[in-house]
């Protein structure tokens, strides 16, 4: 699937890169889950204080902050994974 994705219009530097690293369920840091919710953080509260709206914005802080409760926090970003699976009762096969 990721080797379908990348190709076309739905490719990207994460799919390419952390798709096989969560099919190996490497879950090593690029970049902290804490620092990202630092930072979502920030844009957040930038966005109020501009009178904007960025509802996806504050869902994946939700779902990072999630993660984090569940001892995530020094994980890489990858590793919201095993939230989803937590939160859906399910795992995804290791490859």
């Amino acid at each position: 699937m990721i080797e379908l994705l990348e190709g076309g219009a739905a490719g990207s530097h994460a799919l390419k890169n952390l798709g096989p690293k969560m099919l190996k369920r490497d879950m090593d840091p690029g970049f902290l889950v804490r620092h990202l919710v630092k930072d979502l953080g920030i844009a957040l509260d930038e966005s109020r204080s501009m009178g904007l709206s960025l509802p996806g914005t504050a869902l994946a802080s939700q779902l990072y902050m999630s993660f984090m409760a569940q001892g995530g926090e020094n994980m890489g970003t990858q590793g919201l994974l095993l939230a989803l699976e937590k939160m859906n009762n399910m795992s995804v096969k290791k490859y």
